[in-house]
């Protein structure tokens, strides 16, 4: 059966840093992780195809998505790909398209709670040596309010991470039950 956990949270909630620490869990776990970045894609893209404007942004967001499943879809089931994106970019449907093409049958999706004030700080914060394809540090404005109403998707179980706060490590546990359920 193939395996996917979704690494799920709105710009600088903490999915990188996350996504690496689970990643490395699984492995000392013995399960065979994979973690694949929506923006270590999109950064290749902005190198070869140029970064633009948002809307060129947004495209080539929905590219290395696109790109991601696909790799996954040609995964043997024993890979499990921890996919560190903002899933929800899109619309929920746009997932499900993708979970179904790339044969995914299991999904567990790790949610990284932070406020809307830490996650503008951080964005801020870490604007200036981001890729400048990325929006611009002004973007902590509309991410502050995107922070009030984002919530997990839910296709699957949702383990919830405070990303505010030290990582609890049951939460990685949960994860690897999960998985193995």
């Amino acid at each position: 059966m193939k395996r996917a956990i979704l690494v799920n949270g709105v710009p600088a909630s903490g999915k990188s840093t996350i996504g690496a620490g689970l990643t490395e869990y699984l492995l000392k776990a013995g399960i065979a992780a994979v973690p694949l970045a929506l923006d270590t894609v999109k950064e290749g893209l902005f190198v070869h195809v140029g970064a633009g404007d948002r809307a060129h942004n947004r495209m080539l967001g929905r590219a290395s998505y696109h790109a991601i499943f696909d790799t996954v879809a040609a995964f043997p089931d024993a890979l499990v790909p921890v996919i560190d994106a903002w899933h929800g970019f899109q619309p929920e449907s746009v997932l499900r398209e993708h979970v179904a093409r790339a044969g995914i049958e299991r999904v567990i999706e790790v949610w990284c709670r932070v406020s809307p004030e830490t996650a503008a700080a951080r964005y801020r914060a870490r604007a200036q040596g981001r890729h400048r394809g990325h929006p611009p540090a002004s973007y902590a404005d509309e991410l502050f309010e995107l922070a009030k109403i984002a919530r997990p998707l839910g296709i699957g179980p949702v383990v919830e991470i405070d990303t505010e706060k030290p990582l609890d490590p049951q939460s990685f546990d949960t994860v690897l039950n999960l998985l193995n359920a």
